[in-house]
């Protein structure tokens, strides 16, 4: 997010969580499983376990998850759990202060690694760190998270830097490749063996150290993009769905919900969304047309 001057939306502009429901209770009609709570920061919402309550009792949803900055996941760890939240990823993209703050612009990463134990007491498992690799800042943080998440029996994702930061600074050279922090990595720990028979459809590439085990995995869109076997839909939370992080179009789904369009009217505009989705984000093309929202507006 910007260091200042962010705008936050009315409340009013916002889904409600009986609109939000409705939505997804649609989507799951039409075969979607897996629902992703993102932001900004979810867990500044008022009352978001009564959100997830509700979506972990619609028929066809089979998993729930969560992304977050982990600021106040102390707080809301157990709520989550007893709601029905199943999976959590959590934003670490360094172990130093210093390089916490100078990604995320603000203090606090004490908050999140007592975040990410309040979550592994509480029994959630199969917790995952997300980490953004930007060259000339977080190469230094490389081996630290790495033996960080194989001590807590997490598993860390590195993820190479989009253009879709606030500040709009976002240029090619800044990009810390996957091949390269997995280089790093080996000559530290030792071979990485890919893992294979995992959903195609997953964003990461996951290996496995030979040595002790622990998976890693690396999300490469910039370098190695994996749009021809993405199947994500996103919806904001003013109520616009996209096909894609890069999409420079939307599909405005709460005029439906908030007029007098039928569940029929959400699946035809869901339907044409997707029949939409291009393919490719084209990241790596002289045409690539970068949104004019950033990551913490439409949701990671």
């Amino acid at each position: 997010m910007p260091e200042t001057g962010v705008q936050f939306l009315p409340k009013t502009e916002l889904l409600t969580f009986e609109e939000i429901t409705r939505f997804t209770r649609v989507a799951a009609s039409l075969g979607i499983k897996k629902i992703r709570l993102t932001g900004g920061e979810p867990l500044v919402r008022a009352g978001l376990p009564d959100l997830v309550g509700q979506l972990s009792e619609i028929d066809g949803i089979e998993d729930l998850a969560l992304t977050t900055n982990g600021l106040l996941l102390s707080e809301y760890a157990e709520p989550l759990r007893d709601a029905g939240m199943k999976r959590l990823n959590i934003s670490l993209d360094g172990l130093s202060e210093k390089t916490f703050q100078r990604i995320s612009r603000r203090t606090g990463l004490q908050k999140v690694l007592d975040g990410i134990e309040k979550a592994i007491d509480v029994g959630f498992k199969n917790i995952r760190l997300n980490a953004v690799s930007i060259a000339g800042i977080t190469e230094s943080e490389i081996v630290p998270l790495a033996k960080y998440a194989q001590a807590k029996d997490l598993e860390l994702r590195f993820i190479e830097f989009m253009p879709l930061d606030a500040d709009e600074s976002w240029e090619n050279q800044k990009v810390l490749s996957g091949e390269s922090i997995k280089q790093v990595l080996e000559s530290e720990f030792g071979e990485l063996n890919q893992v294979v028979g995992i959903d195609p459809s997953q964003p990461s590439v996951d290996y496995e150290f030979e040595v002790s085990g622990a998976r890693i995995g690396f999300i490469n869109p910039v370098t190695q993009p994996f749009c021809s076997n993405c199947n994500r839909l996103r919806i904001t939370s003013e109520g616009q769905i996209r096909n894609c992080l890069f999409s420079t179009t939307e599909w405005d789904v709460r005029r439906i919900l908030r007029g007098t369009g039928s569940d029929k009217d959400i699946e035809e505009l869901m339907r044409d969304c997707v029949t939409h989705k291009k393919i490719a984000h084209g990241i790596d093309t002289d045409h690539f047309q970068r949104p004019e929202k950033s990551m913490f507006q439409i949701g990671g």
